[in-house]
């Protein structure tokens, strides 16, 4: 049986876990805290970020890194961007010579500006590395509930494996060639999303979230090509699909930010209210970089960025996104 390390306990690894030894791979999830670890390993439940989900008994769970990944042949990498770096140096010299890894992390990394398999194969050189996204809840993966996603990378045989090794009948993957955009395309939705959030705190209707949407994917879609994506990708899963998931979805923490903070709230609050991490706040002060660095013009998330970290109301932000000047629609 083929042995596959998890790095990471929060609820995406978790689910995405479950599809592997529902397919009968031998699986153990390693997380950072020992006590969190014995608690979901004696009650086979991940109450803080899958609740409601058994978990079977042939699933496995540590927090030694080396009895994780020992005899891997594929590394699963589910951490925050935040952490990335830090946790996955812990694991340098200890994963297989073989080991392959996938990405299912969305952001960017802070400082470098990196996106997470550019951080993995620093830490990890001439490794095989591809990346998974799209429009997956973790809640709704565990559950069963049909589902589709992109798997990407340099390597067409390992996306091959990569859809074989997830795929059941009820959670199809689908390949692509563009690792850059698809990657790009699961960090940038994160910063709209909250402003999908916004406009839903604010109560404002169906015209405005559409809008909203509709001119986001072209954010996206601009920077992500002049960072080397295909246009193409972000009409896709991996694109336009994950946005409308985090978008809409009550189970998305970046629109629930924005629910927040248009309620009055600060984002301190806001962040301290529920479990995990919302990845768009800190792809958010990213994004405006990357944006001014290749000159391409973001105006909703340069007003997410605003209310986030220069105390811009909400309603102001949107009022200014209105009066912008008119101009022709650019796809």
């Amino acid at each position: 049986m083929t042995r596959v390390a998890v790095i990471g306990n929060g609820g995406f690894g978790t689910a995405m876990a479950l599809l592997l030894l529902e397919n009968q791979f031998e699986v153990t999830i390693w997380g950072h805290d020992e006590d969190t670890i014995d608690r979901v390993r004696e009650e086979r439940v991940n109450r803080r970020y899958l609740p409601g989900v058994l978990l079977p008994p042939g699933l496995k769970f540590t927090h030694h890194q080396g009895e994780a990944v020992e005899d891997a042949a594929l590394v699963v990498i589910a951490v925050p961007t935040a952490w990335l770096r830090e946790t996955l140096e812990n694991f340098r010299g200890m994963l297989p010579r073989r080991a392959a890894l996938v990405s299912l992390v969305k952001g960017i990394e802070p400082k470098t500006l990196l996106r997470p398999s550019q951080v993995i194969r620093e830490i990890f050189p001439r490794r095989s590395v591809a990346v998974i996204s799209g429009p997956s809840h973790a809640e709704e993966v565990a559950r069963r509930v049909p589902s589709s996603v992109v798997a990407a990378g340099t390597s067409r045989d390992f996306t091959r494996r990569l859809q074989k090794a997830f795929g059941t009948p009820h959670f199809r993957v689908y390949s692509n060639p563009d690792p850059i955009g698809v990657e790009l395309g699961g960090a940038l939705k994160n910063v709209i999303a909250i402003a999908a959030g916004l406009v839903d705190g604010l109560g404002y209707g169906d015209n405005t979230k559409a809008a909203l949407v509709t001119r986001g994917i072209v954010e996206m879609r601009r920077l992500a090509m002049r960072m080397g994506a295909k246009g193409s990708t972000f009409f896709g899963l991996a694109g336009i699909g994950d946005l409308i998931t985090t978008s809409f979805s009550e189970h998305g923490r970046n629109r629930a930010v924005g629910i927040g903070l248009a309620s009055g709230k600060s984002l301190q609050e806001v962040l301290a209210s529920f479990a995990g991490v919302s990845e768009g706040v800190n792809t958010a002060r990213s994004v405006v970089t990357l944006a001014r660095r290749h000159n391409v013009e973001m105006p909703i998330c340069t007003e997410v960025h605003a209310i986030l970290f220069e105390g811009k109301k909400p309603e102001d932000a949107l009022r200014t996104l209105m009066m912008r000047t008119s101009k022709s629609e650019d796809l």
